[in-house]
């Protein structure tokens, strides 16, 4: 009888955990999730593994191109600041202290941590190539912050770990510690898999907001499929994403193929002129326009 009354009673907490939290909706998306942990408690995390990263980074040397990675970044903060503001998410804004750094790392990477603190590494430039590719790039990175998708990972693993203590506690009343055991480790290897599913999907939807952040700011959406194109032969385009947490090449770019269209409109309702595709080398400046129009509309080449 006890046995009985503890399995409904730890089938009561879990049902009440999974329940507790707050719902949102994602911007551009529209998704909705429901997060354990507050702005608060990501902000302060982030905040301090920001900091511990930017003391033992070295930034980079070049005043061009870190003008370049400042400059595309601010643009992409004010679009977004924009649309927030418009939607009625304005209070989310007080969210994000934005800083944009480029550091002298060869390895090809760019991330934002929540809260708007944005790191491109060097050696991501030469596959970017130009400001409107570095553009969808760091849109993808300032989406994972804006969809708050590392506080929907935090909560995720929080559910995941009750979930496999109340079931380990459970199954020890009725077969014994020692089946517990198993079921625990089995239980936790299982949900392993799937948050490699879970962080799939939070790169596709960083992939869609971001696009449409970069046509927001004025940046042509569709210099992201020969971004992805050269991001793909530089990893030898593997056709799988099985085992991995971001989704294959293919994938991707038949994704961001079908998001165009509704990405042009943003792009074309900017009222930005045209940032010009430059080459960017190790001592090249950046010649694009950050202009409003004024007047008449600008043609695109």
């Amino acid at each position: 009888m006890k046995k009985i009354k503890f399995l409904l009673l730890s089938l009561v907490a879990l049902t009440l955990f999974s329940a507790c939290g707050t719902t949102s909706v994602v911007p551009v998306t529209g998704r909705k999730h429901t997060l354990l942990v507050s702005d608060a408690e990501v902000l302060s995390l982030s905040n301090q593994e920001y900091t511990k990263y930017m003391r033992s980074a070295k930034r980079s040397s070049n005043a061009a191109n870190t003008a370049m990675v400042q400059r595309v970044g601010k643009r992409l903060a004010t679009a977004v600041e924009g649309y927030l503001r418009n939607n009625g998410m304005g209070s989310e804004i007080q969210n994000f202290q934005w800083e944009f750094n480029l550091v002298a790392d060869q390895n090809v990477n760019a991330f934002c941590m929540p809260g708007g603190k944005i790191v491109v590494y060097e050696g991501l430039l030469p596959i970017t190539q130009n400001e409107s590719a570095l553009a969808v790039v760091l849109g993808h990175e300032i989406a994972h912050a804006v969809a708050k998708h590392s506080a929907e990972q935090m909560s995720k693993k929080m559910r995941q770990q009750y979930a496999t203590q109340i079931g380990g506690a459970v199954l020890g009343q009725i077969a014994g510690q020692s089946t517990a055991s198993i079921a625990t480790a089995i239980a936790q290897q299982g949900f392993q898999f799937a948050n490699l599913k879970y962080s799939r999907d939070d790169e596709t939807e960083a992939d869609h907001i971001g696009l449409i952040f970069a046509a927001m700011a004025g940046y042509d959406p569709a210099v992201a499929v020969p971004f992805w194109q050269r991001m793909a032969a530089l990893g030898g385009g593997s056709k799988s994403d099985i085992f991995s947490d971001h989704p294959s090449d293919t994938k991707r770019i038949a994704a961001i193929q079908a998001l165009l269209p509704t990405a042009n409109k943003y792009y074309q309702a900017s009222g930005y002129a045209p940032v010009q595709s430059v080459r960017v080398g190790s001592a090249a400046k950046s010649s694009a326009k950050s202009t409003k129009k004024t007047g008449k509309k600008s043609t695109r080449k």
